[in-house]
């Protein structure tokens, strides 16, 4: 049996002696690594602390006390000593363990987080509040350097310094990148202070030597590590938490789990906030993650555990947008590319190669990148923002008074809209088309198919007067999905029979749409499909489509609540459109995680489930007569 097997609880870790944490802490690697060669998963982050988590719960006693990840894709670890490890092998699986903490996993997840740069905040409330309640509870917070690019965490770092009797330590686990290479000048002073040869031999030696001495030794290293801020002012930069007032212990060796629980603990006898400065290596420990030049394994897909290569994984809607985008910098030396720290993961790896000058990685900072795009603007460029759809909502006051107020020719770029099922609730994509409806001006766009993403994508960019949205799925895109005629600015993608239903589909419910359509025709009833292509504002072409119609269906990947189908029905009725209309998209609710096709079908967004209530509509009493056919053209 493997240690990892007996601990059910963090405080078995303090039975372990030195030999069989390193055991321990080699066997957690192996499970990390053949769990996420089968399931894909947070990989790389998790390899980087595991030292880092097992002295956490070795000086900490959670639940007691509260430790909070920032992001909590870095929490594997942290489950496995937690009480999991036997359902870990469930990891992102419908009915399995959450690839974030989770509040009904177990008593030890209080923050479900997995939008960064927010746990200091979390950790700043809860601290106070133990410190109000009297309560002599200690609060952890974890925290990634690339977290640390985001202003919130720098907003709660400003308030934590003045809560002096906050029992709060922030454990920043510092390796130099968030997906890539961490940017700014946060990252570049880290960095100095992390890679300083000069500091980091002479601390060397000093180790050494007095570890050497009998008896006092170690005891005087330990006293250094608490005291040596002058060694570290004139070795390497000006402490930058030092400077705002927070107690400040580091850096240590974030893979030195001994190390580690030394500096902990100082961390815990000190009477306030303190910060401890771990330096970790993303990947640490699988060679095949080390050598991953791109992001060390940060969230590969299913992979062959001995050599690390990852399974072969056809086209994905990213790469239509990566190629395109290429070739309308190509054609527009106007239009420049902003990210928040996920320069890979959305497709703009591509365009930085070529155009490197025009490129702006803000690090996660996606209220930055909306309005730092409208002064690009301003200045005479195009600025496209891609980031993932459930990234933007962080960015809407920036995008409505910043961008939107100021009629800002901004384009923003929303992959993974939708359902994108595996990383859980906080990844949906489901809220950016009903926030963005009260945006004025805004003009907001969502493809069906990878012809119409570089279609729609042409047409965003032209609009140099208002900000444009393009918005598409996660996953494979399906097959070129060509019009058979046109209305006003729609696509008509079915055109059979009698004005019975008009169903909207919208983006990647088109192809959900034309099977709806093929079952209700096979009932014998007509049936007109349109893709609005833009879908804000309402093609005005929809409103007389519709009162030709018996019904209308509108179907989409976005919460139902204010999104497109909502905003067709307020139309309707304001043009005085009395024809019915069912709106069918995701439920108001968190969505647990799973294969984003398992999570369509328990909400009902399949061709099958649709179409069997239309064709119950339409065999009620008093449904309307049918309309003759004509071309909707």
């Amino acid at each position: 049996m493997g240690h990892l097997e007996s601990i059910s609880t963090p405080r078995d870790l303090r039975d372990l002696d030195d030999d069989e944490l390193a055991a321990l802490a080699s066997e957690i690697r192996d499970v990390l690594v053949a769990t996420c060669a089968r399931t894909g998963g947070h990989l790389g982050p998790n390899l980087g602390v595991v030292e880092l988590t097992l002295a956490v719960h070795r000086v900490f006693d959670s639940p007691h006390d509260r430790v909070v990840f920032d992001t909590g894709h870095q929490a594997y670890v942290h489950k496995l000593l937690t009480g999991r490890a036997a359902a870990f092998e469930g990891l992102r699986q419908e009915g399995g363990l959450s690839g974030y903490p989770s509040q009904q996993e177990s008593d030890h997840d209080l923050v479900e987080n997995s939008h960064a740069s927010t746990a200091l905040s979390y950790a700043d409330g809860l601290a106070k509040a133990y410190a109000l309640r009297g309560e002599g509870r200690h609060v952890v917070a974890v925290i990634g350097d690339g977290a640390l690019t985001g202003g919130m965490a720098w907003e709660a770092l400003n308030n934590i310094a003045i809560a002096q009797d906050s029992r709060l330590v922030i454990v920043v686990n510092d390796n130099g990148r968030s997906y890539t290479p961490t940017i700014g000048g946060l990252a570049t002073a880290l960095t100095s202070l992390r890679t300083n040869p000069r500091y980091e031999q002479v601390l060397e030696v000093v180790k050494k030597r007095l570890n050497a001495v009998k008896g006092v030794g170690p005891a005087a290293y330990d006293v250094l590590h608490a005291v040596k801020k002058g060694m570290k002012d004139a070795l390497a930069p000006q402490g930058l938490f030092e400077d705002l007032g927070l107690k400040y212990v580091g850096p240590v060796d974030g893979h030195d789990r001994a190390a580690l629980e030394q500096v902990l603990a100082q961390a815990k006898r000190f009477d306030g906030p303190v910060i401890v400065h771990a330096l970790t290596r993303k990947g640490f420990g699988y060679a095949a993650a080390e050598r991953h030049v791109a992001d060390q394994f940060h969230a590969p897909g299913p992979f062959d555990r001995e050599s690390g290569e990852e399974k072969p994984k056809g086209r994905i809607w990213t790469d239509v947008f990566a190629d395109e985008i290429v070739a309308i910098g190509e054609r527009r030396p106007d239009v420049v590319a902003v990210t928040a720290a996920m320069m890979h993961p959305v497709g703009l790896d591509g365009f930085q190669r070529r155009f490197p000058e025009r490129t702006f990685d803000v690090g996660i900072a996606e209220q930055h990148a909306a309005t730092s795009a409208a002064g690009l603007a301003m200045g005479g460029l195009h600025p496209v923002v891609a980031v993932y759809a459930t990234f933007l909502n962080r960015a809407f006051d920036q995008v409505l008074m910043d961008v939107a107020l100021h009629r800002c020719g901004v384009t923003f770029v929303l992959d993974r809209a939708g359902v994108t099922g595996d990383d859980g609730a906080s990844h949906n994509g489901m809220w950016d088309m009903s926030v963005l409806q009260v945006v004025p001006g805004l003009r907001l766009a969502a493809p069906r198919d990878p012809a119409r993403l570089r279609e729609l994508l042409g047409e965003a960019v032209e609009v140099s007067d208002a900000p444009t949205v393009v918005r598409f799925p996660k996953g494979a895109p399906p097959a070129d999905l060509e019009a058979v005629g046109r209305a006003g600015g729609a696509d008509v993608l079915v055109r059979s029979g009698t004005r019975d239903v008009l169903v909207v589909g919208i983006g990647s419910m088109a192809t959900t749409a034309v099977g709806v359509a093929e079952r209700l025709v096979a009932q014998g009833i007509g049936v007109t499909v349109v893709d609005p292509r833009w879908v804000k504002p309402v093609d005005p072409a929809l409103v007389e489509l519709a009162r030709d119609h018996r019904l209308v269906v509108s179907i989409e990947d976005n919460g139902v609540v204010g999104g497109c189908g909502a905003v067709l029905l307020q139309t309707l009725a304001e043009a005085g459109v009395r024809t019915p209309v069912r709106v069918y998209g995701i439920p108001q609710e968190f969505l647990g995680h799973a294969k984003r096709d398992a999570i369509l079908e328990r909400i009902g967004l399949t061709p099958q489930t649709i179409a069997r209530e239309v064709v119950e509509l339409m065999a009620a009493p008093d449904a309307e007569p049918a309309v003759e056919a004509a071309d909707p053209r």
